[in-house]
């Protein structure tokens, strides 16, 4: 379990490093360049100089079955002729770190070439990755990125269109719109973290804890004043620490705004969250005990000796530590369902659900009354954690089906989705009604006879969704599971209602509306889009907001989460507003891009009317479940084309 423990702890960080670390390495700026050797054919040139001290292992050596230099394209169509070469003498060392394996190694300036052979065409600009390995002493950092573009003679320029310059979202023909959705995320997500620390607090691990440590505050203070102090203190640090361990998403977020985007839809991230919910399921189920390694938590508590403030620190930081096993699953939850909305809404969700945690602390202690209404700790709490592993269980679910839906594998259907939903509900129903329980003649209490029909409904209201018929809709789940278009009934009889986009590109959608004098509705959506699939089932097949979509609009949905490359003609580096370079490789790269380039926002989803001119006609429109509202958007749009192409 520990190693368990160390791998999820590794993933964690490593989500928060991935990114800085194309930046590490011995080499501070590669130096690239190009010579056209013959038609497709090209030398690619590395220069750099290894900062003081460190050591670069040179080119076509290979150190435990890992190759120390390697070229990588994202495209199977360019392809290394040879092996590296390189101009001086590299110095060669018997490394102690590899039993004295004679190594070569370059110090100072370096230079390498390599070959390389583009079947097609040439692109005008080519991206890559440079993986090379360095170190010193007893350091060894195999495979370091460096990622590069260079210009290559005679290639095709890009037709990737980011910016239009004509879109001025801050001046549009009409005023109507949205002003943004951030503040209104951001409290959102505040109460959902607030909601989980309170389940959190209902867990084995943190309830117990609270008369006993109002009492060790109250008790061991020399006046009540000081002890109710010490407690709220306690709790203010407790708050703290939950919101602190967001921190490093916020540097995250400002070298790459639609980084969090990214992880939340991709598939390797959304298997990996599989895995670890269904672990921190299995852990609810009493299999195991998913602790952080107990080194920690001595070390914390040997530091809540120390007087004032740094030993009320460290004990609420020992809390925090020991009661992982309870926290950990409901906080990583809600910071892996809210990762696509930047940093703030992330640290939004942890701060709630450290106060959630914290007040209790401070309340008890000022109210010392309070303490003999608290139900008694027993066995009740462990029932809460099984039902909170069947929680998990479906939330597992969810993120396979978020890696399904974005490759299409055609695996987690929406009747598949479904019918897993059900039999946890099924499994969570017979738990609660006491079948699985070894003591028979233990009463179930009113209060779990109340969640046992709970669940029972929910898992009833789930079933119509396995069938073909008008009753599969599921409308209080609308978005959650697959969209009714990734049925395994070839025609499911809902699957014909609502708009269905004429084109999936922006530039051809602009052309069919010159074409027809109409404005453009941009749709930025994508896969795992659990918004997006609910404006489409509840929002988009009303009848008014069906009509006015039809008849008087082109509509193109862009996903920013598709993975498919573009052609590598279509492959560019676009330098963005804040200056920064953004790698265009995929189709979902481009569309995040033209969304934020031109439209301000990087959330999903999010609507745009523009002319067939490129002009904005209103302010864009975030997800609004109200088909009313929606609808008068559309007429304002229409009346501003009017306005604007009379």
């Amino acid at each position: 379990m520990k190693r368990l423990t160390a791998l999820l702890l590794l993933i964690y960080v490593g989500l928060i490093t991935a990114h800085a670390q194309d930046s590490l390495g011995a080499i501070s700026a590669w130096k690239v360049e190009s010579k056209k050797l013959d038609n497709g054919k090209f030398e690619l040139s590395f220069s750099g100089t290894a900062t003081s001290g460190w050591q670069v292992y040179a080119p076509n050596q290979v150190i435990l079955e890992q190759p120390t230099t390697e070229l990588k394209f994202a495209d199977s169509s360019i392809q290394q002729e040879g092996e590296f070469s390189f101009s001086g003498t590299p110095k060669s060392l018997a490394s102690h770190i590899f039993e004295n394996t004679t190594v070569k190694l370059f110090e100072g300036s370096l230079v390498w070439k390599a070959v390389i052979r583009i079947k097609g065409e040439v692109p005008a600009q080519l991206q890559g990755d440079l993986f090379y390995t360095y170190g010193k002493n007893d350091e060894y950092y195999p495979s370091t990125k460096a990622p590069f573009t260079v210009a290559l003679e005679g290639g095709v320029a890009t037709d990737t269109k980011i910016k239009y310059p004509s879109i001025d979202i801050a001046k549009p023909v009409a005023p109507c719109g949205d002003e943004g959705t951030k503040g209104k995320t951001i409290w959102k997500l505040f109460l959902l973290g607030f909601l989980g620390g309170l389940i959190a607090l209902l867990t084995p691990c943190v309830f117990p804890m609270i008369p006993v440590t109002v009492t060790f505050f109250t008790k061991k203070s020399q006046d009540r004043k000081k002890g109710v102090f010490n407690a709220v203190m306690y709790g203010l640090f407790i708050f703290l620490i939950y919101t602190l361990i967001t921190v490093p998403f916020h540097f995250l977020d400002s070298a790459q705004s639609q980084v969090f985007n990214n992880i939340s839809t991709n598939v390797w991230l959304n298997l990996i969250f599989f895995i670890i919910f269904v672990v921190f399921a299995l852990s609810f189920f009493g299999l195991f005990e998913l602790t952080l390694p107990s080194g920690i938590a001595n070390k914390a508590d040997s530091k809540s000796g120390l007087g004032n403030l740094a030993g009320i620190f460290f004990m609420a930081a020992t809390l925090t530590i020991v009661s992982f096993s309870c926290t950990g699953p409901i906080l990583g939850t809600l910071l892996v369902g809210v990762s696509d909305g930047g940093a703030w809404p992330l640290t939004a969700g942890a701060a709630g659900f450290g106060l959630a945690l914290s007040l209790p602390f401070a309340l008890f202690a000022m109210f010392p009354n309070w303490l003999q209404s608290l139900p008694k700790s027993g066995g009740w709490m462990t029932s809460v954690k099984v039902v909170l592993g069947f929680i998990e269980l479906a939330l597992a679910v969810k993120f396979l089906a978020n890696a399904d839906n974005v490759k299409q594998w055609g695996i987690i259907k929406r009747e598949v989705f479904v019918g897993l939903w059900v039999i946890i509900g099924l499994l969570t129903t017979l738990y609660l009604a006491g079948v699985f329980s070894r003591n028979k003649k233990n009463k179930i209490s009113p209060l779990r006879w109340g969640f046992t029909i709970l669940f029972a409904a929910i898992t009833i209201y789930l079933i119509p969704g396995i069938t073909n018929t008008k009753y599969a809709s599921l409308r209080l789940l609308s978005g959650f599971p697959p969209p009714l278009s990734y049925s395994i009934y070839p025609d499911h009889v809902l699957h014909a209602k609502g708009v269905k986009p004429l084109v999936n590109d922006l530039n051809a959608a602009i052309s069919k509306a010159k074409e027809l004098n109409k404005p453009v509705l941009i749709d930025f959506t994508g896969w795992a889009c659990v918004n997006c699939r609910r404006m489409e089932e509840m929002v988009w097949t009303d009848h008014e907001v069906d009509s006015l979509m039809r008849k008087e609009f082109v509509v193109v949905s862009l996903y920013v989460d598709e993975k498919t490359k573009l052609p590598l003609k279509s492959r560019t580096v676009y330098i963005n507003a804040a200056k920064q370079e953004e790698n265009i490789v995929t189709i979902g790269d481009k569309w995040t891009a033209v969304q934020k380039e031109n439209f301000l926002a990087v959330s999903q989803p999010q609507y745009a009317i523009i002319s067939p001119d490129t002009i904005a006609l209103t302010k864009t429109k975030f997800y609004t479940p109200n088909p009313t509202e929606f609808a008068n958007w559309l007429k304002c749009g229409i009346e501003a084309h009017k306005k604007n192409h009379p």
